[in-house]
């Protein structure tokens, strides 16, 4: 009978300590699943390209750290690549242009775009023969342009749709952007979507010049950084740190221009010759910019209708099945404060 006692007495306290230890480990979760408990390294997808020349900045001299965040730049030149990483959060997010985080939110990736880093001032452009005068002359025109994606092709339709044109309204020969404009300047079609050194080149051609430039379109072609939704809404701060070191590296570009382009020239693989070069191609948004670019929920900015737009070009032309919403993935919260 005294074993039945203590084996029944034994059970009891084994139960008590199950529940225990269940109702421990809820709180445990509870604590992990609130906000800012992220403790490990951030990682963003990044490439070789001078937009994003100033994160590598921040890095270098210790911005990220300043603003309570641990951020490794991962290189990844892929742009499917970086959405792929993201997809599997073996990266928090990645940097690239608007109408390409399009692209991740409709395969079903939720993502918000956080931060604007750069448009395009003159990098991008179109070329053509010189009796084409004016955009409306390009009706009937071989045009040469990439249209797997991407923003030349989403700018190019933009400026169709904007001058009430279609991609029916001219002749499309789908080529590499790099391609295209070498096939304008061998006299293979009448005008090209493509960019520096293109633009240049052809300028310098007895037949060509520059119909439109980017840097007479800003806001159109823009990178931005995309984070996971769920990382955005489970670690604000290190969100906003991300966004702060952003600007802390920009103002100590304008203090110290000769020390950041060195510094920023190195992570693009470039001299610091080539690389003050091609910065006139890029004008880089400041916390100004990022306030007036996202605007407010009441009065949105420029951002909401590049993606928007982005999403419907992409679904009518069978880029994606699905059109995500503008709303639904811009997060305009951090740029302001």
């Amino acid at each position: 009978m005294k074993k039945f006692v203590v084996l029944i007495l034994v059970g009891l306290m084994s139960a008590a300590l199950l529940l225990s230890g269940c109702s421990s480990s809820s709180k445990s979760g509870s604590s992990k699943s609130g906000k800012n408990q992220f403790k490990g390294t951030v990682k963003l997808g990044i490439s070789s390209w001078i937009g994003f020349a100033p994160m590598y900045l921040a890095e270098e001299k210790g911005f990220f750290e300043k603003n309570g965040v641990k951020v490794k730049l991962q290189t990844i030149q892929s742009a499917s690549d970086r959405r792929t990483a993201m997809a599997a959060n073996r990266i928090q997010g990645f940097f690239t242009t608007v109408d390409t985080h399009v692209m991740t939110a409709a395969a079903d990736i939720p993502v918000y775009q956080v931060l604007a880093l750069d448009t395009s001032s003159g990098g991008d452009g179109i070329v053509a023969k010189k009796d084409i005068k004016s955009f409306a002359d390009l009706k009937g025109k071989k045009v040469a342009i990439d249209t797997s994606g991407g923003a030349s092709y989403f700018w190019f339709m933009y400026m169709l749709d904007q001058n009430k044109m279609t991609m029916d309204d001219v002749k499309i020969v789908n080529m590499s952007a790099g391609d295209a404009g070498a096939a304008f300047v061998g006299g293979k079609v009448d005008a090209a979507v493509t960019w520096q050194p293109w633009l240049t080149k052809a300028e310098k051609t007895p037949f060509g010049h520059v119909l439109l430039s980017s840097d007479k379109t800003p806001g159109l072609i823009v990178d931005s950084l995309g984070l996971r939704k769920d990382f955005v809404d489970e670690n604000p701060k290190l969100v906003q740190g991300i966004v702060n070191a952003w600007y802390d590296a920009l103002d100590y570009a304008k203090a110290h221009p000769d020390e950041a382009d060195k510094i920023m020239a190195k992570s693009m693989g470039q001299t610091v010759a080539d690389f003050k070069a091609t910065e006139p191609d890029v004008t880089f948004y400041d916390k100004e910019g990022n306030i007036k670019y996202f605007g407010t929920k009441s009065d949105p900015g420029l951002i909401y209708d590049v993606t928007d737009k982005a999403a419907t070009f992409w679904k009518k032309v069978k880029l994606i099945s699905k059109q995500p919403k503008a709303t639904d993935m811009i997060n305009g919260d951090f740029v302001g404060k």
